[in-house]
This record gives structure tokens, sequence and C-alpha cells, in this order.
């Protein structure tokens, strides 16, 4: 029987242990548990703070659109959308999103007398444990669902959307989707493989097509104490080139954020800034040059101003002296409003202008 202990313990990499009674010891899955990582915004979110405060939540975009949300019984989560344009067109979809949630039993400490180790196995799907008595030797090997989400979508353009997510279920901080459309209407189809690695100051994702080329587009986040270092490149397999690259630095912290983005081949730069004044004010602004087009600065600001804790208003103008204001209100629990007007400040006698509504439920 000390032989036998013996093997298994070295086996384990568990080393110098003299005692050989072992206890489990287990906690089950909550579906509402997350790790808690230092991880970095992706390459595309390193300015996202001031990016939103100039692009969210301003309506005049489309006359009018409504968005329905509501949950069923058996958890299928259904998302309804519809949009008119200013030009008269009309386009909506319809959306269904079913989580099967992860569950199962974690092994947390593995037991030697007095020794606790945490195994190294613990955060994998599969686990196994062993139970060593003087008298008797238990092996315990179980599975638990690691979560698998599936989403399928049907717009008024004919597409017919899938995807497959699955969530930390080979790595710890992997995630891994499957996409796909097809239109019924001219057989046309795609699918892409997209792939996000989250680590603590490391944030990486790729995205690649499947069937065109087939291409693909890596990015990658490295933070350090909120400042941020993020590249982005695009490769044909194919060409067996690299089509497209991009690069961008930045400073986050709980009130304000910078950075400082070169895109198009470092063709086209821009620098935004956000600051969180107060907890009912909000400002930001982005300056944007492009060195192949012209020598021109565009410049953009915005702000935001939390009238109750039921309603902000925004506003933003930019160098062209084009102006937005929004209001967005809850007017009662699970019915937002939301109106917009765009105002061309140098052509005010012309009917330049553009206003819209915006009405989501919840259910």
């Amino acid at each position: 029987m000390t032989d036998r202990i013996e093997l298994f313990l070295r086996l384990l990499d568990f080393k110098h242990l003299d005692n050989h009674s072992c206890i489990l010891n287990h906690k089950p899955i909550s579906p509402h548990h997350k790790d808690k990582m230092s991880v970095p915004p992706a390459f595309s979110d390193i300015a996202k703070p001031s990016n939103d405060l100039l692009n969210k939540d301003f309506y005049h975009i489309a006359a009018s659109q409504i968005e329905v949300k509501s949950k069923a019984p058996n958890g299928v989560n259904f998302n309804v959308k519809g949009k008119s344009t200013h030009e008269g067109s009309t386009s909506g979809s319809i959306e269904g999103k079913y989580t099967d949630a992860a569950s199962g039993t974690n092994f947390q400490n593995f037991h030697i007398a007095s020794i606790n180790i945490v195994p190294p196995w613990r955060d994998k799907p599969v686990q196994a444990m062993v139970s060593i008595q003087p008298d008797s030797t238990l092996l315990l090997i179980q599975y638990h669902r690691t979560g698998l989400t599936l989403t399928q979508g049907w717009s008024t353009a004919n597409s017919l959307d899938t995807k497959i997510e699955l969530d930390g279920a080979l790595v710890k901080g992997l995630k891994g989707e499957i996409a796909t459309n097809f239109l019924p209407a001219t057989k046309a189809y795609g699918a892409r493989a997209n792939l996000y690695y989250k680590q603590p100051n490391v944030h990486t994702r790729a995205f690649i097509d499947l069937i065109k080329g087939p291409t693909a587009t890596i990015d990658a986040t490295v933070g350090h104490e909120g400042f941020l270092v993020g590249a982005e490149a695009g490769y044909d397999v194919q060409k067996a080139a690299i089509t497209r690259y991009s690069a961008a630095v930045g400073y986050q912290a709980p009130i304000y954020s910078a950075a400082v983005t070169a895109t198009s081949n470092l063709s086209v730069f821009a620098a935004s800034y956000y600051h969180k004044v107060n907890s009912q004010t909000e400002a930001g602004a982005k300056a944007t040059w492009d060195s192949k087009s012209n020598n021109n600065v565009g410049l953009e600001l915005a702000t935001k101003y939390r009238l109750d804790p039921a309603s902000f208003m925004k506003a933003k103008v930019n160098d062209r002296g084009i102006a937005a204001l929004s209001y967005n209100t809850v007017l009662r629990p699970g019915f937002t409003l939301g109106l917009g007007l765009s105002l061309d400040t140098q052509k005010l006698n012309e009917a330049s202008h553009k206003g819209g509504v915006s009405l989501t439920f919840e259910g």
C-alpha cells in the first residue's frame, strides 16, 4: 500500500509528504461566478470611453427605431429590432439567444495531513481526485458543463445568422466562437471563427474568415497599471501577405482616460480624451487627422449630464459646425425613450437638420 501511495504522489509531483490520508473538498459552480482578473480592454476598446461618449445614445442617425427585449421561461433571450432611416428605408431583425450555463462541481483543495495543495487541474472541464485511506483507495472522475451559448438571428435582408460560443472549455480565459450567415435568395454563405484570450495584463483576439481567403485579423493589448499598448494586423493566407495594420497606446483610470490610435496602415491618427468630472457630468474630445486625404484636423467635443437617476442629456459638436443633442429617460421600468436632434449650425435656414426617436422595451 505504501508503494502505491508514493507512486501516486510522485505522479502528481508532490514531494516530501509522509502522511497517507486524503480529504476531498469541492464546491458547486455558480452560473454567475466569474474570476476576477485585471484584463486590459480589447484593441478596439482602448479608446472606448471617449468613443462611447461621442457616438453612443445619439438618436438622430435614424428617423425612428424600436427595440424589444424579452426572456422566455426556458431562459431564451429574444431581441427584436426595427429601424427607419431618413431616406425612407426600413430594416429589422429578430434574434434568439440561449445559454447553457456552467454547472457541476469544482474540486478546490487536496488535503494531505496538514498540507493543503491546490490541484493544477481544478479549472479543467474534466477533473479527477483520489482519496487514499489505509484500507481503501477511491478514484473520483467528474465532468462539469462549461457553458455554451447559441445565438440565431433573421433579418429583413433575408440573412440567417448563427453563432456558437464556448467560453473557458479548454483553457481558462479562452473563448471560441463559430459564426455563420446564409442568404437563401442568393445561396451565398459565410463562416468565421473567432478566438478571444484574456489573462491578467493581456487581451488577444483572432478573427478568421474561413470562406474568403481565408483571411485573419489578429490584435493584442498589453496593460500595466493603467497603461495600454495594442496592435492589430490583417493577414491574407492565399497571398501570404499582411493586408493592414494599426497600433494604439492609451491610459485608463477610474475617472479619466486618454488614447492615441494609428489605423489604416498608420495613415489615420486620432487622439482622444475622456473625463468623468463628477457623478453627473462627463466630458470628452477627439481629434482625427488623415495623412493621405488632407491636412485638416477633425475635432469633436461631447458632454453628458445626468439629470436624475432615470434620465440624462448629451450634446456634441464637431469642427464642421454639426451639433447634436439627445435625451434619454426611463419612463417606467422596462420602457426607455430616446430623442435626438442634429443641427447644421452653418446652414440653419436649410432643411439639413435631422431628428429621431428611439423606444426600448425590456421584459
